[in-house]
This record gives structure tokens, C-alpha cells and sequence, in this order.
């Protein structure tokens, strides 16, 4: 496309050396015409609905450049990195070389271990029915009332999860659509870390997101529906593999409740961190020595899970490699993320991958 604005925009974003290429204001202006609540009722895609002509414009514009250059936004997964403490881990247990009877073939696979959650680990995306909430703190000595539990577009534990074993009836993986989007790359190791990696608890708020719109020469363009937005902390600088004695998943920073219903208010389709949990872990806090960051609502320690999932239906990325977009500036870009067709699981693990103009430097 050489349309003349796109060549203006290019030029002005390349030659300021701040960003990266910006979309051009008519491909802008379509965000207009995106799709906006209230859902029809039965809805199962949340803020997926956003998804449209207006995104695929802009996609196709960075995909478009000739400067365009590929990201790859995973971090390498095995069964050395960094585990969550919320799942199994087990990982991959690769089986003997096979043949073909009767044949010249050979070939290769691998199992999951026991207790394995693929799902869950590395770069991965939660299904909407990953969380939901009960009306009252649940206290461990008692039985857990899982079927007062309310999920996003207020279906009910019955509706979505009837039985122990049950797959996710509702809101599971399979509802999610391809992903393919614009992001936005927030550099908050910069803007808030003050150049360093941000630290255990340290809170993302919306002043901050408005602040690194404006510091990064996004503050014309915004957040728009539909955008992914993806928050660099410096946090994945803890990732190691093999993970040794690495705190990456005992703590992180992460975003305040403000920033959350700020990103929700905006329709954006997905909120992705290079952190294990979206939300801010003290350390300590997952062990109980530690509150929840301040401002978080009582008995909702990962209010930001709440808040996203549950009630905005926006998708969460976690353990993102953002690292290469921030040096090359590439703040805005297309963007695909698509999760495996599993029915009914809560999460996949997933292979980010962006598109974008870097900066001049």
C-alpha cells in the first residue's frame, strides 16, 4: 500500500527515532466501527467479538511494510524452564525410536509425564473459564462451594464446570478464535523500572500506561478495540533454563486493578506480561507472608484474573519474550496468537509470533 498518509506516518514515526511505524489515521479511524457490549446473551468469546474488519486493516498494513520484520514472543519451552507452582511438573518423556513394520521407517514422539500441565506452563493463554468467583472467602477447613461459583457472562459453576471431572462445558479453549491482531508494546522496565527490571510486587497502573503511550509517541493512537497489549517489565530476565534457583515464579510485578479496568474499559481483546501470574506477587504472597498488592478487593488476591476474565472477558498471555520488540522499538505491530482447539481445557500453551517496522536507530 503506498497510500501517501501511510508513507507520511512511516516517515514521521522513522525519523523521530522514537517508534516504530504508526497505522495511518484512516485505518485508525475504522476502530470506530468495532464491535462493543453488551454481548448477546450465551456469549462465550468476550472481548473476541472485537475482532474485525477494522483489526484486520491494521494487520495487514504491518504485515504490508516492507521493513516488516518477525518477532518471535515465546520463550523456548522444555522440561527445564521455569514451572508454576500452581501446576505439575511434569513435562515431556520422549519414547524410544520406533519403527513401521515391515517398512524402512523409523520414527520419533514423545508422552506427557504424570501430572503434566502443558496448559499452564510457559508462554500459554487462559481459556475465560479458567477463573470465577464464589459469593463468599473460602476458609480451607471448610468444604469448598464450588457450585456457588459465577463465571464471565454470568454463567454458573453447573453451566460450566457440573462435575470434578468434567471438562469445561463452557468458556473453554475451543471458543477462543484466532488471535490475529494489532499490539501494542508497552516498555514499562523503562517507564516505571526506571531502566531496570521491574520488582516483586511493583505495580503497572493506568497513569503509568497513559505515560508510556505518551513517552513511546503513541498517546494520538491509544489503546484501540480489539488491540492486544503486551506490558515489558524486565521480569522474563529471571527466566533461565534449566531454571535452577530462579524467583521467576515466585513473585513478579504485575498490573494494578486500575490499569486492568482501565485495559478492559478499552476492549482489548488480550493483556499479555513477561510474568508468570498478569497480576502483582509480593513476595512472600503465595505463601502466605505476604498481602496482595494495595488496592486489591478483599478475598480476591489475583483481582486482576478477576477482573479481566470474569468480567470484561479478556484473555490473558503470560510469560511472554518481549524483550526483542523493546530493542527494536517496535511498539505496535500485527500480532497472532492461535490457541490449540482443545475442548474444554482452561489454557494452552501457545507460540505468539508479531509482525512490525522496527525503529531507526
Amino acid at each position: 500500500m503506498n497510500h501517501p498518509l501511510v508513507l507520511a506516518v512511516v516517515a514521521l514515526g522513522l525519523s523521530a527515532g522514537a517508534a516504530a511505524a504508526v497505522e495511518p489515521a484512516d485505518l485508525l479511524a475504522l476502530a470506530k466501527t468495532a464491535p462493543q457490549p453488551p454481548w448477546p446473551a450465551g456469549d462465550e468469546r468476550g472481548m473476541a467479538n472485537t475482532l474485525g474488519a477494522a483489526t484486520s486493516q491494521r494487520c495487514a498494513w504491518h504485515m504490508a511494510q516492507p521493513q516488516a520484520k518477525w518477532f518471535e514472543v515465546s520463550q523456548v519451552r522444555s522440561n527445564t524452564m521455569p514451572k508454576t507452582p500452581f501446576g505439575g511438573a511434569g513435562g515431556l518423556k520422549p519414547k524410544p525410536t520406533a519403527a513401521v513394520p515391515f517398512s524402512r521407517h523409523v520414527f520419533n514422539s514423545e508422552v506427557f509425564e504424570a501430572d503434566a500441565e502443558p496448559g499452564q506452563q510457559g508462554t500459554q493463554i487462559d481459556a475465560l473459564g479458567h477463573f470465577g468467583a464464589t459469593p463468599d472467602i473460602w476458609d480451607p477447613k471448610n468444604p469448598l462451594a464450588a457450585d456457588q461459583a459465577a463465571y464471565y457472562g454470568g454463567f454458573t459453576q453447573k453451566d460450566v464446570k457440573p462435575a470434578a471431572d468434567s471438562p469445561l462445558l463452557k468458556l473453554g479453549l475451543e471458543k477462543i478464535p484466532p488471535l490475529v491482531t494489532t499490539a501494542v508494546v508497552l516498555d514499562a522496565r523503562r517507564h516505571v523500572g526506571k531502566g531496570a527490571p521491574m520488582t516483586d510486587g511493583q505495580l503497572v497502573t493506568q497513569a503509568d500506561i497513559e505515560a508510556m503511550l505518551a513517552a513511546q509517541g503513541l498517546a494520538a493512537r491509544g489503546i484501540l478495540p480489539g488491540d492486544m497489549v503486551w506490558v515489558y517489565t524486565g521480569w522474563s530476565e529471571h527466566w533461565r533454563d534449566p531454571a535452577g534457583d530462579t524467583q521467576y515464579y515466585t513473585m513478579a510485578p504485575g498490573l494494578s486493578v486500575d490499569a486492568a479496568m482501565y485495559l478492559g474499559s478499552r476492549r482489548v481483546v488480550a493483556v499479555g506480561l513477561d510474568t508468570p501470574f498478569i497480576d502483582p506477587v509480593a513476595n512472600g504472597m503465595l505463601q502466605g507472608k505476604a498481602p496482595p498488592a494495595p488496592g486489591t478487593p478483599p478475598g480476591l488476591p489475583f483481582a486482576i484474573h478477576h477482573q479481566l476474565l470474569t468480567q470484561f472477558g479478556t484473555h490473558h498471555l503470560e510469560n511472554l519474550k518481549l524483550a526483542d520488540l523493546v530493542k527494536d522499538r517496535v511498539w505496535t505491530s500485527c500480532a497472532m496468537v492461535l490457541p490449540t482447539l482443545d475442548k474444554g481445557s482452561a489454557g494452552a500453551a501457545v507460540r505468539p509470533v508479531a509482525v512490525g517496522v522496527p525503529a531507526q536507530q
